[in-house]
């Protein structure tokens, strides 16, 4: 599943971080490293950005970016 795709409240596990060049590079100098909890908090009124909880702080990333990271939802 894309971490664009997650519902609202529903935790995940990233399990990898698509995207080539100085945008992979970007996703993972925020934190959004493989084996790393992140749950959507929000989602903007017009559904771009998504508000994201990783590692204690809140991320906003469009949901363009959030297309290349590859998640494994928590039981």
């Amino acid at each position: 599943m894309r971490l664009d795709t997650l519902p609202i409240g529903q935790e995940a596990v990233i399990t990898a971080v698509g995207g080539q060049g100085a945008l992979r590079c970007r996703l993972l100098d925020m934190g959004l490293i493989p084996k790393t909890a992140v749950r959507i908090e929000k989602v903007a009124p017009l559904g771009d950005p998504l508000e994201l909880l990783v590692r204690g702080y809140s991320l906003s990333l469009r949901k363009e970016d959030a297309r290349n990271i590859e998640v494994e939802v928590r039981p």
